[in-house]
């Protein structure tokens, strides 16, 4: 069974930088789509970004363009999203994601089939 736990989170000031990473076991990520959701107090749980297994396709919420950005290394079976230019709205507890169906689909509908337990992300001054 694949098992995600995501890492990296923490406290920052707005402005500061942080890179959360999702470490995969019991399968390898070679074959699987991988999404970074988000959910900040009192709000529904968001898209932020999703790749596509070979890393060819990458998508990204609007309100993270220009600050995010997803990789992954499917020999280290780790997935990453690096955060630029924190804002307090960014606040939140951000989980990883793995599925079968496209990156696209994965973030439009905000599907997976495997899920981390999340980390904590808090930005403020």
């Amino acid at each position: 069974q694949l098992q995600l736990v995501e890492s990296g989170g923490g406290s920052v000031q707005p402005g500061g930088s942080l890179r959360l990473s999702c470490a995969a076991s019991g399968a390898t990520l070679r074959y699987y789509e991988i999404g970074w959701f988000r959910q900040a107090p009192g709000k529904e749980r968001e898209a932020v970004s999703c790749i596509s297994s070979s890393g060819g396709s990458t998508n990204y919420a609007d309100s993270v363009k220009g600050r995010a950005t997803i990789s992954r290394d499917n020999a280290k079976n780790t997935v990453y999203l690096q955060m630029n230019s924190l804002k307090p709205e960014d606040t939140a507890v951000y989980y990883c994601a793995a599925g079968l169906t496209s990156s696209q689909a994965m973030c439009a509908y905000k599907r997976a089939d495997y899920w981390g337990k999340g980390t904590l992300v808090t930005v403020s001054s």
